[in-house]
């Protein structure tokens, strides 16, 4: 049987592979893109709404970009890029609507205030100086704090409502922060992908072998989980975006770059409140500080979330321990990705994380009744009836080998390509899709360098994204201008 020919294979339908077949579509229309997705449909792993926090992390209430340091004082360089990268994002997108690529703006994504909360002297202590030091930055220019019960109760009643009296609360708002249905976004890119020649959406359909031919072209089989048949196909590039499932894929490239690395998967739960009488009671995501030990995937928040179009609070996540490296992966994926490269690193890892380990086992265990006391530091009326709990995604924390072989757990994303840029993995979890557009930009210079170098690659770059090329952490002026089309374009204000 002869191999299918293509230049593209984007392996995975989430938020990842559709956003980088839509750039590529922009870029060179001419070229033939495959997509395959070993579910049924896009979009139902990590990318999928009750999956993932739909926070557009923008570092507005995300507490663990800003830790504190030595001295006392807090860091927030990690804040300052990951606002950057989401506003890359938010180009993109606008882009996108306003060319109808995408439908209006709030089938995907919808203005929800960002808001830290914390409690406790230590807690307003660094949220004041947290708030001293990000607001002097242009990026969080609107940034705003109180300790004032009367603002509080107004910013997040539930929140506040018959709070313990005399305790010392605070909180920083940013009105303009959004709720983001990455599924329904995926499934509209998508959508709009397969209404474009040269492009070929393959469901059902895991890749089961994956090697490179001598003249550098990779073959890549897929066997429809339905029908059993097997495709073959040929491509000069291949983009792994299939979230837990990209390191094991990456494993079987055998490209040098994959050596070392390892995952550390980590599972998620929610609690779901969808009674409307409580939900219309909150409209904004609140984020306090992680436990001790924890995952950043596990600082805990009390979200309006906007899914499929139905409005519901959620609660959590409440991390586990798991051996699966997808929702509806096996048992088995973590077995599975020991190699002898990485078995040290692992090993290390394993080692020296061991309060993290005992943390997840614990989550597990914990009972309803337990859930519900942790949300009610967040809603101190919150009643055990009126939640239930549901699985969040799967994600899988990064492995990396050190300078000494040993291992270091990463809490990010991470682009692996091969050195002929013929193949590239994206590895990781938070922020993720948030920072999808700035991630597939990454990809895109490293694989197809001399052609993003070009006048026309360069002009349609700048098309997509107006601030390609510049720095929005450094450039003001820049930054007010971007913002101001964006927030206007997805109704953000």
């Amino acid at each position: 049987m002869a191999a299918r020919q293509a230049d593209v294979v984007l392996v995975g339908g989430g938020v990842m592979s559709a956003t980088l077949g839509m750039m590529l579509r922009q870029l060179d229309p001419s070229l033939d893109i495959v997509m395959v997705e070993r579910l049924d449909h896009v979009a139902h792993e990590s990318t999928d709404g009750w999956n993932n926090a739909g926070t557009g992390h923008a570092g507005y209430c995300e507490l663990n970009y800003t830790p504190e340091t030595g001295d006392g004082d807090v860091a927030i360089d990690r804040a300052l890029k990951i606002n950057a990268q989401f506003e890359v994002s938010l180009q993109f997108w606008s882009y996108l609507v306003e060319q109808g690529m995408l439908p209006e703006p709030n089938k995907f994504i919808n203005r929800t205030p960002h808001q830290s909360f914390v409690w406790g002297e230590d807690g307003v202590k660094f949220l004041k100086r947290r708030f001293e030091r990000l607001s002097k930055h242009h990026l969080f220019r609107d940034m705003k704090y109180t300790e004032s019960l009367d603002e509080l109760g107004e910013w997040m009643p539930l929140v506040v409502k018959n709070r313990q009296a005399g305790e010392p609360i605070a909180a920083t708002r940013v009105e303009y922060g959004a709720d983001v249905d990455f599924g329904s976004l995926t499934r509209s890119m998508v959508d709009y992908l397969q209404s474009q020649p040269n492009f070929e959406l393959m469901l059902s359909s895991p890749v089961h072998y994956l090697d490179q031919r001598d003249n550098g072209r990779w073959k890549v089989r897929v066997r429809n989980q339905k029908t059993g048949e097997l495709t073959k196909l040929e491509a000069g590039f291949v983009f792994l975006g299939a979230g837990g499932g990209a390191l094991p894929l990456l494993q079987k490239s055998g490209i040098k770059e994959a050596r070392g690395y390892g995952g550390f998967p980590v599972s998620g739960q929610w609690l779901v409140c969808q009674k409307p009488e409580i939900v219309k009671q909150h409209d904004s995501k609140v984020y306090g500080k992680a436990p001790i030990g924890a995952p950043p995937m596990s600082v805990p928040h009390l979200d309006t979330r906007i899914i499929n179009g139905e409005p519901a609070l959620l609660f959590g996540p409440f991390a586990g321990f798991t051996t699966r490296f997808l929702k509806q992966g096996s048992m088995f994926d973590l077995f599975g990705s020991v190699r002898a490269a990485n078995l040290r690193p692992m090993l290390s890892v394993s080692k020296n994380n061991m309060d993290l380990t005992r943390y997840l086992i614990g989550e597990v265990f914990q009972s309803h009744s337990d859930r519900v006391a942790s949300l009610r530091n967040f809603f101190p009326d919150a009643g055990e009836d009126d939640w239930e709990l549901k699985m969040a995604g799967q994600r899988v924390q990064i492995i990396k080998q050190d300078e000494g072989g040993r291992g270091k757990l990463e809490f990010g994303t991470e682009i692996v390509a091969a050195k002929d840029g013929t193949l590239a993995a994206l590895l990781g979890a938070s922020p993720g899709a948030s920072t999808a557009a700035n991630a597939m930009i990454d990809v895109l210079e490293r694989c197809f360098p001399e052609k993003i170098k070009s006048p026309e690659w360069q002009e349609r770059m700048k098309t997509l994204v107006p601030s390609y090329g510049r720095s929005l952490v450094d450039d003001e002026a820049l930054l007010t201008k971007v913002r101001e089309r964006t927030l206007s374009t997805l109704k953000l204000t």
